[in-house]
């Protein structure tokens, strides 16, 4: 949810790691896990696991969680530290670098929730398709209504958060859902102008021969 944003340039880089990434979207969901739980939903070995978990504890993504059972096993939870990019224009060069880094490690690890959620499609109960949206928007509007309107798509968010909502506060068939919410103005597309020749058409000419 919206802060004023990461601004540590080292801190950003650390985080943009498809494995980094995947670890914080499952304690941000499970709870508390071992180095071993979450390595295998990251698909990488326990020592990896180790290394990263201590990477975005260094960072403050990550810590020690309370212990369970005999409490021989080391436990992390995630701090609920935001994963907000805000970009301002007064960044110096290196910290716009490292914003740039993470919002494409974020878009890709949006992306393949997306595609696991399109693939299942079809094998989702009815209820849950109908529920399902995917749009896109063409706006026309100032950046102080930008502004005020991700601040009430957050409003409208908030009570939802799995990080903040425990099952028990959740109605009966709950699950992890989520929602991908870009807000930005468009940059002009370029313009590629005329082609010199109708490559379709050619390419239709040549295939009748």
């Amino acid at each position: 949810m919206r802060t004023e944003g990461l601004s540590d340039p080292k801190a950003m880089r650390a985080l943009a790691h498809p494995a980094r990434l995947a670890i914080l979207t499952q304690l941000g969901t499970q709870g508390s896990a071992t180095a071993t739980e979450v390595a295998e939903g990251a698909g990488i070995t326990p020592s990896a696991a180790s290394y990263h978990l201590r990477m975005l504890a260094k960072y403050g993504f990550v810590e020690d969680a309370p212990p369970r059972g005999d409490g021989r096993e080391r436990l992390w939870q995630s701090t609920g530290a935001p994963l907000a990019v805000a970009m301002s224009s007064a960044d110096r060069p290196d910290v716009r670098e490292a914003k740039n880094l993470l919002v494409r490690a974020l878009r890709r690890n949006a992306d393949d929730e997306l595609d696991r959620a399109q693939a299942a499609t079809e094998r989702e109960p009815q209820e849950w398709r109908d529920a399902t949206l995917f749009a896109r928007v063409t706006l026309r509007v100032d950046a102080a209504e930008m502004a005020h309107l991700g601040r009430q798509i957050e409003k409208l968010l908030e009570p939802y958060v799995a990080s903040r909502r425990s099952a028990e506060d959740a109605p009966e068939g709950a699950r992890i859902a989520e929602a991908q919410v870009n807000l930005f103005a468009r940059s002009p597309r370029p313009v590629p102008g005329l082609p010199t020749e109708d490559h379709d058409v050619a390419r239709d000419r040549e295939g009748s021969h």
